[in-house]
């Protein structure tokens, strides 16, 4: 093979290559012992005409497309992967041309990985919240544990806020029933806002056996066919049931934890809250120095890299609902779209993270970041516990320069964050100075 000329315009690269005649032929027969199986002419048995006749009667030509795909891993290979560029993706075959003598020349456009500069990445000035825990957050918890074990007794009595009315309802559009408008022994909670606004004001004061018609007006941000609308819905209340809360003394410390008293509880909970707000506000620490870093860098984003993240994260959220039970097209109906406007929608979140990606390859070349044996070993052994695999299978499921990759951003992630300068971030009152 031999390439005849490179041409490099932005983030596209056109290659034009010459094919030899033997590896062109070893393609083109390759094609035909697949494509011959098929095949009937007059005179042959199905899977026996020869290539001479195919080519006489269909064109010399015929299975040069199936050749070369045959031979492309090898093309690519030559043309491509040893160039001094990164190419993202297959590259799409834009000329095709045979000479009389049979040599196939071939044009080659791919798009590939920008040039990127970088700007500041160390020593970056970047905001981390101080970390603190309330007395309205232990309070919280401490209430959140107490509704847990909560003990429920139905009650004769009119239904108030907080308490649990069972109940069967029906909502009316202009006195016709309408679609999803109707329940039998559904659990309301009073208070708990899983109705549309005014249902459960409504509600309260009904006892058992209570039957009435609520009216009320759906948000105008519903679903279509009742947004705005003013419907009625008949109501028959069937019990009432209240919860009972326990005390939050040292005897509901000891029922719901392995301490004694109240005031080691909250304690407790406090230290927990406080680890967590401290693993939070790094994590946001380190994403706002990434971002930054991102931000610095000048580089004119390929297509087809934001689109590669696109699909991976499109990919990701469809799982995510899944496994709430909504297919891709479902949700997007249910937003009053379909998956091209939810595409779109992602497009801003994937361009940055295609951004902030090229900044950390970058930086890792930069820096002479590598993932030495005993990094990728550790990474392996990770994945393995992590999946409760064995460590040669993960070794064989994993793509190696995916498993070095992810270990040399991790390492240019530590080089932005190690250097990166804590600062307090400013007051609504210090801001508007």
């Amino acid at each position: 093979m031999n390439v005849k000329s490179i041409e490099r315009k932005g983030n596209e690269v056109t290659v034009v290559v010459e094919i030899d005649k033997e590896l062109m032929e070893s393609g083109v027969n390759k094609a035909y012992m697949k494509a011959r199986k098929s095949i009937q002419l007059p005179g042959f048995r199905k899977g026996k005409a020869p290539r001479k006749m195919i080519e006489a009667m269909y064109g010399a030509h015929v299975f040069y497309e199936d050749g070369l795909e045959e031979i492309f891993p090898e093309v690519y290979d030559f043309a491509i992967a040893k160039q001094d560029f990164k190419a993202i993706g297959r590259p799409n075959l834009t000329d095709m041309q045979i000479s009389d003598d049979n040599i196939v020349t071939l044009t080659l456009t791919t798009e590939v990985y920008p040039e990127v500069t970088l700007g500041q990445y160390k020593g970056l000035e970047v905001e981390k919240a101080e970390v603190t825990v309330s007395d309205e957050q232990v309070q919280a918890e401490l209430d959140r544990m107490a509704q847990n074990v909560a003990s429920t007794e139905t009650v004769e009595r009119p239904a108030k806020m907080g308490d649990t009315a069972n109940i069967d309802f029906e909502g009316f559009d202009n006195g016709v029933p309408f679609e999803g408008g109707k329940g039998d022994n559904f659990d309301l909670k009073l208070g708990s806002g899983q109705f549309v606004p005014g249902f459960e004001e409504q509600v309260v004061g009904m006892s058992a056996g209570d039957e009435k018609d609520i009216d009320i007006t759906f948000p105008k941000n519903y679903h279509k066919e009742l947004a705005g609308k003013p419907v009625v819905f008949h109501v028959k209340l069937n019990k009432v049931t209240e919860t009972i809360v326990p005390e939050q003394d040292d005897e509901f410390a000891k029922d719901v934890s392995e301490f004694d008293t109240l005031d080691e509880l909250k304690a407790d909970i406090r230290a927990k809250a406080l680890e967590n707000a401290k693993k939070q506000a790094d994590s946001a620490f380190e994403q706002a120095a990434v971002d930054k870093a991102a931000e610095n860098t000048t580089v004119d984003m390929p297509k087809a890299l934001v689109e590669n993240e696109l699909d991976i994260q499109m990919e990701r959220f469809g799982y995510q609902l899944q496994m709430s039970g909504y297919s891709m097209e479902q949700y997007a109906k249910m937003m009053g779209g379909d998956v091209s406007t939810m595409r779109n929608a992602f497009r801003p979140a994937a361009e940055k993270q295609a951004k902030i990606s090229v900044t950390l390859e970058k930086i890792a070349e930069v820096e002479g970041l590598t993932a030495s044996e005993e990094d990728i070993e550790a990474e392996l052994k990770s994945l393995a516990e992590q999946y409760e695999l064995d460590v040669d299978k993960v070794r064989e499921m994993v793509p190696m320069d995916e498993l070095t990759g992810s270990i040399k951003t991790r390492k240019a992630i530590k080089v932005i964050v190690d250097s990166a300068i804590p600062v307090t971030p400013k007051t609504e009152e210090k801001a508007e100075e």
